[in-house]
């Protein structure tokens, strides 16, 4: 009698299982659960998150460059561009991806939930897709925003999230493809038009970029309304990240710059020893990490000028270390192609004043093609190795 009713049970479950699946297909019979609708938004997705991985990757092996790696310093705005671009298609994105979620929900709905190991292998790839692009995107924003409730570190979780959810961006996109060029069906009659809902998506995503645009591209400026950092805003007309308060850097009469290591000569230097240096000017973008950017003038001494007075050989890696006492970016390495680029100032002013202590007084690193973080503020040693 027990395996007698177990089998009823178990064929009632399966019968009311496929009631339900039916009555789900009967409900979501809108256009815009359609499976085109769905394709469409997936390549999109598919570009955006292509466009974020690549440029993610620049950021971090800028920052991070293995031993062997070692970057130009032109073109000057490289960095500007690819992190700008990296910011503002994460923000763009948000919108495109709530919209897919949207487009395919139906399908969590779907019974039984796994119908074959290919299946749950399929069904863990979205998972992982799914999951991972939600985590990218929010803590991309809350990183933007400045603001880090979680315990972990942004910067590494960041990146290696990054190819998990690419990687399942591929595999599912093999998966589907078959799929999508045999689609054939004609779209549902009734319900709202495919074609003002993915113009509605595009309008948000658009929207999204435009007011977001503004902190790299100076014209935009104003439009800039979600930016963290707009350009032309803060001391001397430059935004600031970290104010010397944060840094824990106190304005100090009696500093020294020291240049040491691997030189003919080790040197100490006053403020009066660099601003009787050949004065240089240059034009050069701060570009954070954060996506904003900002063009300032910049007047100093060339690093070059400093490391030859010193008799440093021309394949040396330079270490500059701030008056900061703790942080991951106190410290900075320049690697040849910057250090004898004439571009690269130990920067004494900057718009035409001397650099507010925010800045880096009395002495900052300013170099081109690099992230904001490592143009090194209050400069106070050079090490050469």
């Amino acid at each position: 009698m027990a395996a007698a009713d177990s089998r009823r049970l178990t064929r009632r479950v399966g019968t009311d299982a496929e009631r339900l699946t039916r009555r789900i297909g009967t409900v979501f019979t809108s256009r815009l659960h359609d499976e085109r609708v769905a394709a469409w938004l997936g390549l999109c997705l598919g570009v955006s998150f292509t466009v974020a991985f690549v440029t993610g990757l620049v950021s971090h092996f800028m920052q991070h460059p293995p031993s062997w790696m070692v970057w130009p310093s032109r073109p000057v705005g490289l960095y500007r561009f690819t992190q700008g671009a990296h910011v503002i298609c994460g923000m763009a994105t948000i919108p495109l991806l709530l919209a897919k979620l949207w487009t395919v929900y139906p399908k969590l709905w779907q019974w039984p939930p796994i119908r074959s190991v290919a299946h749950a292998a399929r069904r863990g790839v979205v998972f992982l897709l799914v999951g991972g692009s939600l985590f990218q995107l929010v803590t991309g924003l809350f990183n933007v925003d400045y603001w880090y409730p979680f315990p972990f570190f942004f910067t590494v979780a960041h990146y290696w999230t990054a190819y998990v959810v690419f990687g399942a961006v591929l595999i599912h996109a093999a998966d589907e493809w078959a799929k999508v060029k045999g689609l054939r069906r004609p779209p549902p009659p009734y319900g709202p038009s495919r074609r003002g809902f993915l113009a509605t998506v595009a309008g948000a995503c658009g929207l999204v970029a435009v007011t977001t645009v503004g902190e790299t591209f100076t014209p935009l400026g104003d439009l800039a309304v979600l930016a963290p950092r707009r350009p032309g805003t803060g001391p001397q007309r430059l935004p600031v990240n970290k104010t010397a308060l944060a840094a824990g850097v106190t304005r100090s009469t009696g500093w020294r710059l020291t240049v040491t290591g691997a030189v003919r000569r080790e040197l100490s230097l006053g403020l009066d020893d660099l601003r009787g240096m050949p004065r240089h000017v240059v034009r050069l973008p701060i570009a954070c990490v954060e996506g904003w950017s900002a063009e300032a003038t910049w007047a100093g001494v060339r690093l070059r000028d400093v490391l030859r007075a010193a008799g440093v050989e021309d394949d040396a890696r330079v270490r500059v270390e701030s008056l900061q006492k703790e942080g991951l970016y106190r410290t900075s390495q320049v690697d040849p192609p910057h250090w004898h680029d004439p571009l690269t100032l130990l920067a004494l002013e900057v718009n035409g004043e001397p650099l507010s202590l925010d800045h880096g007084y009395p002495c900052r690193l300013i170099a081109p093609d690099r992230p904001g973080v490592m143009q090194t503020k209050w400069v106070a040693k050079l090490e050469v190795s």
